[in-house]
């Protein structure tokens, strides 16, 4: 009898250090920004520093709210470090989920033992959801346990949709990594995709915030689907589920690529 979802399972053992690594980073970055915002948010100093840059680097950078506590959370995790980590964790299992396997051989030979190629993708795909799952509970779930002591008077459907957000970005990007290895079978080509759609969307938004002529760009931007709404302040929005949409259909793309495509191993 054949086992239940194996690849997922093998994924997911086998990437367990690596999803502790990643929820350490996560934790780590979070207990260092967010601690720092009475410091500097109660006396206005934050917004005095903010002032003394460049308004184009403070439009590109979504710094104008940082003088509160959600515009704070934003600037510095959500919208930086937490969405640099989380994006290069998703991108580099994408990447191997399919490109990677290829040519290490490993995609020929769980092929081999009857594991069909849609079934493949869907479970690379889900090991990649589940990771992403776990740092996001545990993204949000540090995020509630500082909102108090930090002082940034977060709701808790502010953090939910904001994790959601920035998860949702997370995987588009894994996603796309996905179907880049679909489509070449390279693993280079996968993180190639996946990172470029994060540069891309991260641009997209900061251009739109140069000039009110220019905001319709942003409509564009995944990045901007995610934050447009500032989710840490309104909650959901309909942007975030644009985002999981397009993941989906990314990971649809790869279901069909790897179908058509010869595997050489």
């Amino acid at each position: 009898m054949r086992s239940i979802l194996p690849v997922t399972r093998r994924g997911l053992r086998e990437s367990w250090r690596g999803i502790l690594a990643w929820a350490i980073g996560l934790t780590g970055a979070l207990a260092l920004y967010l601690p720092l915002f009475p410091s500097f948010g109660s006396n206005g100093s934050l917004e005095e520093i903010i002032a003394t840059l460049p308004p184009e680097m403070v439009e590109a950078m979504g710094y104008d709210q940082i003088g509160s506590g959600p515009g704070y959370a934003q600037g510095t995790f959500f919208g930086l470090i937490g969405f640099v980590l989380l994006v290069i964790a998703a991108t580099s299992w994408g990447a191997a989920g399919i490109g990677g396997a290829e040519e290490s051989g490993r995609l020929e030979l769980d092929l081999a033992h009857g594991i069909g190629r849609v079934p493949y993708v869907l479970e690379v795909a889900l090991a990649i959801g589940i990771r992403l799952g776990i740092l996001g509970i545990v993204s949000g779930g540090v995020v509630a346990l500082l909102n108090g002591p930090s002082e940034l008077a977060l709701s808790g459907e502010g953090i939910t949709a904001g994790t959601i957000a920035l998860i949702g970005l997370a995987a588009v990007s894994g996603a796309a990594a996905l179907l880049g290895g679909a489509l070449t079978g390279r693993r280079v080509v996968g993180v190639a995709l996946g990172a470029g759609i994060a540069v891309y969307g991260y641009a997209l938004q900061a251009v739109a915030n140069q000039s009110d002529d220019l905001a319709w760009v942003e409509t564009l931007s995944p990045y901007s689907w995610a934050y447009a709404t500032s989710p840490l302040e309104t909650g959901f929005s309909g942007g975030i589920a644009v985002l999981w949409a397009l993941a989906l259909v990314f990971v649809t793309g790869a279901m069909v690529s790897l179908r058509q495509r010869d595997i050489t191993g």
